[in-house]
This record gives structure tokens, sequence and C-alpha cells, in this order.
């Protein structure tokens, strides 16, 4: 009840009732979809990437060509990879990311489509099977030549420059992440348009729906005729589309809902 509460003193009366009408329809329509972004990860500490103080006005990202042609964009990237990983497993899933797990776990929710590479989901406690990772996971290593992939904390790492290389083939190796200018993993973008053209409704969290293909996804769900609902703190060109709009903290609107649901 506690919990209640103090949700509610972070919603509007106009967002309690526009996620109030969005329960009713997540009750009718089970198990619901869920895709989620940058945006549900923020409240444990992670930046955004398009935001006011977002990743990428701070940074310049590297692109997949860049990384596979000049031995020197590699080693700078992995000289953040060394000290941005171990900040990264010390990260805990927050209010939202729990909210779908309840969900989940209330037979309410089947499968959650996520651009992030955190691995907070998991964390939270979904179930792994459930969770399709479009832009990869920073908890793997994968080597571009013979495509085997490793745990990234038992993946050694050379100390300074050195380059860190495939212990099977000696091939190139990064994060099993998704890079600009590289495509997708096409059987995860397979499985997540599949469910999305059969899905009932989709619930768009913490994404500005920006980046494709991945923001396709919803898009092919809406115009399959299933329940959109949004919610994020700015506005997303899906938008006029959505049935459901709430613009508010993830963690604040999914706790509620999973309050008004599960109890």
């Amino acid at each position: 009840m506690h919990e209640m509460t103090s949700t509610r003193a972070t919603l509007t009366e106009q967002q309690r009732e526009t996620l109030e009408a969005l329960a009713g329809e997540i009750r009718v329509r089970r198990p619901v979809v869920a895709f989620t972004g940058a945006g549900i990860s923020t409240e444990s500490g992670i930046p955004d990437y398009r935001g006011p103080n977002g990743l990428w006005k701070r940074v310049r990202p590297t692109t997949f060509r860049e990384f596979l042609n000049d031995p020197e964009v590699r080693a700078a990237y992995w000289r953040r990879r060394r000290e941005r990983y171990p900040q990264m497993v010390q990260v805990e899933p927050n209010a939202g990311h729990l909210a779908l797990v309840r969900l989940q776990e209330a037979g309410l929710l089947s499968t959650i489509i996520t651009q992030n590479i955190d691995g907070l989901h998991q964390r939270a406690g979904a179930d792994p099977e459930s969770v399709i990772e479009l832009h990869g996971t920073v908890h793997e290593i994968r080597c571009l030549e013979c495509e085997r992939r490793f745990p990234a904390a038992e993946f050694p790492l050379p100390e300074g420059d050195e380059e860190p290389v495939c212990p099977v083939c000696g091939g190139i190796v990064k994060e099993a992440t998704i890079s600009f200018g590289e495509s997708l993993v096409a059987d995860d973008l397979r499985r997540a348009l599949e469910i999305a053209r059969d899905c009932e409704l989709m619930l768009v969290v913490g994404s500005s729906l920006q980046v494709n293909p991945a923001a396709k996804v919803p898009l092919i769900a809406a115009q399959q005729g299933a329940v959109l609902a949004i919610i994020n703190r700015e506005p997303t060109p899906l938008d006029p589309l959505a049935d459901f709009v709430v613009q508010a903290s993830a963690g604040a609107a999914l706790s509620y809902v999973a309050d008004l649901l599960t109890g």
C-alpha cells in the first residue's frame, strides 16, 4: 500500500486515469508484449542516448566500419570498455524492470523486446528466453570471424592498448552489441516482428522510437490492429498512432499498472 501511495504522488490525476484504462486493456488482451528503450534504465543510473543529457550529446559513437578498419579506434573502444564494464555490472534494476517482471509472473506479459544492452530485464528476474535484445548485450563478447560468443565476465582483456582476439580463431572481437552501420541479428529481428504482428497489445516503455529498424516493431504491431501504449518522458513519432500515451517516469507508471493488476 505504501508503494501504491508513493507512486500515486509522482503521477498526475490524468496520468493515473490513463494508466487505469490501460490496465483494463491489459486484463482483456493478456498476455501483452513490452518494447523497451533506454528510458526504462535511466532510473538505474544508465544515461540515455537522445535526451538533453544523452550520451550522444557528449560522445560520438563509433561506427562498425571504423571499428573494423582502424586499430586505433579498436584500442580506444577497449579502453572505454575496461573503464565502463565494471560499473555496468554493478547497476541494479529499478522499479520499471521489476514491475514488468510482476506482470510476467502474473501471466499478463509474454515477451520483452528491448533496445537495451544492459541485461537489466534478466537481472530483475524476467525469463531470459522471453527477452529479445535487438541491439545485443554488453555481457557477451562476440568474435566477428567465427561468431562464437563468450561471457564478458570471463573474457580476459589484455593490459594497455593490446587488442583482445578470439581465443578460438584469433579473429577480431567486440562486445556483442550492435554498432552504427552494423546489421541486427536476423533471427532476433525476425522473431520480434513475428511477435509484433500477432500481439494484441504492445506496451512501449522508455523508447524515443527513432532508431530503425527496431522502431518498426511497435509500428507494425499498431498497423496490424494491436492496441499501442507508449510510456515515455518525451513525445515519440508514434504518439499520434497510440491508443494510450503517458509522458511520465517509467518506474512510476509501470509500478502503478502492476499494482492495479497484481495487487
